[in-house]
Formats: structure tokens, C-alpha cells, sequence
């Protein structure tokens, strides 16, 4: 790791999966507290030698002597079954930093597999962490016992419980496995399970199954989920908690909802069911919403796509044993899919695809065989690309306390309604400001708020030159801050004006910082400044400027360039368009 990698990091306090901790007096007790909550949720870094005060972190660093020696006791405590359940670091994954403040040593934690969850300290399954934005919280008896549940989704999906005491003729509503016959064999006129019996047919679904290890068989979670009654579906035996609900608000209406579906004792709320009904109301706000014919799509486009598949993931990667529910928002401004359980695999695999791990994969059958669902792995980049097709903002996806939460803005990002609002608080030169800055300002309009893992999403920088970002921006008079380290959510500022002399503001507290930058960090900034500006004796672009002072592009375009030019040392040749695509840059001033 260089030094800018770690100065990435170690400015990146409010980030999720980034802890920092003093280490002076010895390897602190929580540091295990935090492996443990990483390796349950996301993964993430712990450093040690920095120390978190209220104006930020301050390296607080060790000698190599201490470096030394907490590396080794690290790696026997690893190897400890009596300290950790399990060791997930590989050899590279602690690394000691040499500083001119001393040592600091960077431990990596990957997200532990499945079989591997929980991970628990002190020999302790009780004692089992988990990631939240505010920190490590204690895991309770249910979410250990989930974890250890969840080690055997592989071989034995969630779904594929066979239940006793429930059977198809008294549990199954038959209107709902009719239609979905209907719809198979409209799809699939040749296909061999057409011609079934309907016990036949639903054991092929995986609705019905054996417990070859308890001798007995029936319908299984996934086939009264699917196409059960309701009263059999919420038996204390099977899911007491099941309750799917739809919702669109419309904050101009004074009724809590303007429509809602859910159970209400007049139809049987079962997951095809509720599928069915609330699909057709998400596509209604759609642009060219598809006809249905027999229940088969005869129009597609990606945003029907994308909706499709973030609506069936939700059903189908819900932990039903939660007692919590499903919620479907259909907002003005955005869709929301809200399911119970936590993510089974690591984000960045969510996001390239390939392979899934899926809770309930009966029920992922159940509705890939009627084209509701992508094959698995595909996902995410459908529903990435189908909100791009129609240039919308990016979807995000959160994890918190046992919920998953999918966000699907309605809005691009810088609507004539988000840029009029912000020329109305900010005055018509907003839109001349960089366009980073810019999109963190349509954020703050549209949600009201925006974090550092919300712009994630939106801004294509790293955590840490997102909180460098956000910092400038609230010390400008553009943001408010609230709460504080991985905690914190930025407002607009409507208390007061932005400051007519921000150019002076950003050179004074670049030259007076003094959290994590010492007059030797200040020395070598101001030589990288005047390094930048000897070499834009005329318009340089960026690709140019960066070999020759030895830095990257991505720390040099968001770091450095946004600050030299707002302090009025560098001129952007295009400068009522920051992101110009031939942007180049001049020195500002002789030195």
C-alpha cells in the first residue's frame, strides 16, 4: 500500500468498512469485536496506530519494534481456535506502513463464506459481531442461529424444507397453481411437465418433495409460499410473519398511501399472487408498459427487465424465518424493495455476477419457468443496465439490520426540477460548479440527505475523496453535517449563503490543516502545487500533468486539481464545463 492508498484511507473515516484504532497501550480487545463484525457482513479494514479524535483521525503511530510484535500476536490469536472461530487472513493481509509518524499496521478481512459464518470470538458462538454504519453491534441468539442455518443453503436451500402436517389438497390454493400452469404452458406448449399430474407438476417446480433422512415427504416451504392459502402460509408452523405489502405514496396527497396491496381476507396474498397484482401497478409508471396476453409478456424493454428482476429477487432471497416482511414502494421519485435476511455473498460479486447464491431456489425456478426471472448471477447488471438505458440515476443497494434495501430512482440525477431547486437556494451560478459537486448537491435535493455510501453510487471516486469532497463542500457554506463518523448524512445548507470567497477559504485550510497533516504533509503539498504549476506554464491536460509530477490520475482528478483550481493557483481552459472531455488546465499565478 503507498502512502497515497493509505492517506485514501485514513481520510475515509466515515466509511463503512474502514476502522481505525490507537494501538499505543497494545492491540486493543475491540480490535476482534470489529474482525468478527466484517467477516459477518462485508468484509473491511482495521488499521492500527490512528487514533480518532473530534476533528478526525490523527496517525498515532508505533515503532517497528511494536509492529513487529502485534503482527506476531495477530497471527497467533488467528490461529487460536480459542480466540477466533476461524482464521480468514491469507499472508499479504497484514501489512505494516512506515510513516514519518511512525508504523501503522493495515489488516484486511474478507467476508467470511458461508461455511464459515458466524465468525465468533472467545470461543464463544454468543459472542458473534456484525457491521452497521455506526459500528460493531452484538449479534442476538436469532441472527447466530441464521448464520449457522445459512452455512447449508448450498446443499439445502432455505425453501426446500419439507413441512409436516400440510398438504396439497387442503393448503394450495388452486385458482393460483392454475394460472401458473396456464402461463408454463402458454410459454412452454412442448415442454414434457405440460402433461403432469398437478402433484406430479408441482414436485417438478420443487413445490413438493422427501425428507429422504426423516422418511417422509410433502409440500415444501417454497410450494406454499408460492401458491398457498393464506392461513396455511401464516400457521405458527410455517411462516406466522408472512405479510406482503405494497405501497405508493405521493408526498402531494394527504392520505398516508394513494393504493396498497396487501391481505385483507378477500384473496389469497401468496407470493404468485402478490407478484401478479403488484408488477402490473410498478410497470404502470413506466414508459410503454408492455401488454399481458394469458399472462404472458408480449412487449419488453430493460426497464421492465430491471424492475422484474429486483421485484423476484426480492421474493426470492427474502429469509422467511425473520419476523419482518416484504415492502414494495412505489414512490413519485423512486421504487424501493425492501425484504428481510442479509446479503449471502460479497458486494463486488453481487455486482460482476457470474455466480449466486440464492436462499429459496425453488422459488427461483418457480419463476424463471414463466420468464419472470434471469438466469442466476445476472441480476444486478440487469437491473443496472435497464435503469442506464433510460439514463436514470444509479440504483443503490444497502445492508442494514437484517434488511436488504434496493433503491430505484425515477429521476435523473440533474432534472430541470433538482437543478431549479438548487438555482433557488443557491443563486444560477450553482450550475457552474464542478460537476462533482454539483451531483452531490442534486442528491442532497432529491432524498433530502445523501451519505458518503449513497454517493458511492453516483460519483465515480474512491470513500475516502468522497469525504475530502463532502468536507469542502460543508466548509463552503454548499452542506450541513450531521452526526458523526460512519454515521454522518449531509443537508443542504438553507441556513446560510455559500461564501463569496471560497477561493481564499480552500487555500487557507489547505495551508493551516493540521488533522493527519503535519507541516511536513502541508511542505509536500505545497511542492506538489508548485510542481503542478511549473509544468502548466501553458493549458496541460490531465493525462499529461500526471507522469510528470508522479502521481495517478484518479488521486490528482479528485483530490488536488478540484482544490488548485477552486484556490485560483490552476485555470480550467473550459471553465463553465468541468467535466469537458478536452478539459486542460493552466497555472492560475506566477510564483
Amino acid at each position: 500500500m503507498t502512502i497515497e492508498e493509505f492517506e485514501d484511507r485514513i481520510t475515509a473515516f466515515e466509511t463503512f468498512d474502514l476502522e481505525f484504532k490507537s494501538a499505543k497501550g497494545g492491540i486493543p480487545g475491540s480490535f476482534w469485536e470489529t474482525y468478527s463484525s466484517f467477516a459477518n457482513t462485508q468484509g473491511g479494514e482495521i488499521f492500527l496506530g490512528v487514533k480518532q479524535t473530534k476533528e478526525g483521525l490523527v496517525i498515532d503511530g508505533l515503532s517497528k519494534e511494536q509492529a513487529l510484535s502485534y503482527q506476531k500476536q495477530l497471527w497467533d490469536c488467528l490461529n487460536n481456535r480459542n480466540k477466533v472461530s476461524v482464521n480468514l487472513l491469507g499472508n499479504d493481509d497484514i501489512e505494516r506502513i512506515d510513516t514519518m509518524l511512525g508504523c501503522v499496521l493495515a489488516i484486511r478481512i474478507p467476508m467470511a463464506d458461508l461455511k464459515s459464518r458466524p465468525v465468533y470470538i472467545d470461543n464463544n458462538p454468543d459472542k458473534a459481531f456484525k457491521r452497521e454504519h455506526e459500528g460493531d453491534y452484538l449479534c442476538t441468539k436469532d441472527e447466530v442461529r441464521r448464520m449457522y442455518a445459512e452455512a447449508n443453503i448450498l446443499e439445502t436451500p432455505q425453501d426446500a424444507r419439507v413441512l409436516e402436517g400440510f398438504g396439497f389438497e387442503e393448503d394450495i390454493d388452486k385458482e393460483s397453481f392454475r394460472k401458473y400452469r396456464q402461463i408454463f404452458t402458454n410459454l412452454k406448449p412442448t415442454h414434457p411437465w405440460s402433461s403432469l399430474p398437478d402433484l406430479e407438476f408441482m414436485t417438478m417446480l420443487g413445490g413438493y418433495g422427501k425428507d429422504r433422512k426423516k422418511g417422509k415427504e410433502g409440500l415444501t416451504l417454497a410450494g406454499l409460499l408460492m401458491f398457498g392459502k393464506m392461513t396455511s402460509i401464516t400457521d405458527p408452523y410455517c411462516c406466522p410473519s408472512f405479510f406482503p405489502d405494497y405501497r405508493k405514496t405521493d408526498p402531494n396527497s394527504n392520505e398516508r398511501w394513494t393504493d396498497r396491496i396487501c391481505w385483507d381476507g378477500t384473496w389469497e396474498a401468496n407470493l404468485f399472487n402478490f407478484y401478479n397484482k403488484v408488477y402490473n401497478k410498478l410497470i404502470e409508471t413506466l414508459p410503454r408498459p408492455f401488454a399481458l396476453k394469458d399472462g404472458v409478456r408480449i412487449e419488453d424493454s430493460p426497464m421492465h427487465v430491471a424492475i422484474r428482476e429486483a421485484f423476484v429477487n426480492a421474493l426470492i432471497h427474502c429469509d422467511y424465518t425473520i419476523d419482518s416482511t416484504i415492502v414494495i414502494e412505489n414512490q413519485v421519485s423512486k421504487f424501493v424493495f425492501t425484504n428481510p435476511g442479509s446479503m449471502l455473498v460479497p458486494l463486488n460479486q453481487y455486482f460482476q455476477g457470474g455466480e449466486s447464491v440464492c436462499r429459496n431456489k425453488s422459488l427461483q425456478k418457480m419463476f424463471m419457468l414463466i420468464g419472470s426471472a434471469e438466469k442466476a448471477g445476472s441480476g444486478a447488471s440487469k437491473i443496472w443496465e435497464g435503469w442506464k438505458s433510460a439514463n436514470y440515476r444509479n440504483p443503490s443497494i444497502e445492508q442494514t439490520r437484517n434488511k436488504v434495501i434496493l433503491e430505484m430512482p425515477l429521476v435523473t440525477i440533474l432534472s430541470d426540477e433538482v437543478l431549479a431547486k438548487l438555482k433557488k437556494q443557491f443563486g444560477d451560478a450553482v450550475v457552474s460548479i464542478n460537476q462533482q459537486k454539483l451531483l452531490v448537491l442534486a442528491a442532497c435535493a432529491m432524498d433530502g440527505f445523501t451519505t458518503n455510501y449513497k454517493l458511492q453510487f453516483i460519483l465515480d471516486q474512491h470513500p475516502s475523496d468522497i469525504t475530502q469532497l463532502l468536507k469542502g463542500m460543508c466548509q463552503e457554506g454548499y452542506l450541513k453535517a450531521f452526526g458523526v463518523g460512519k454515521g454522518t448524512k449531509y443537508e443542504l445548507n438553507i441556513a446560510s449563503k455559500v461564501s463569496e470567497n471560497v477561493a481564499s477559504k480552500v487555500s487557507e485550510n489547505v495551508a493551516s490543516s493540521n488533522v493527519l497533516n503535519t507541516k511536513n504533509r502541508n511542505k509536500r503539498t505545497e511542492r506538489l502545487y508548485a510542481e503542478i504549476m511549473a509544468v502548466c506554464v501553458d493549458y496541460q491536460p490531465l493525462n499529461a500533468i500526471a507522469p510528470r509530477v508522479n502521481r495517478s490520475l484518479r488521486y490528482l482528478k479528485n483530490s488536488v486539481i478540484p482544490e488548485m483550481v477552486a484556490a485560483g493557483l490552476l485555470i480550467r481552459k473550459f471553465p463553465d464545463i468541468p467535466s469537458h472531455p478536452d478539459q486542460q488546465y493552466k497555472s492560475g499565478r506566477k510564483e
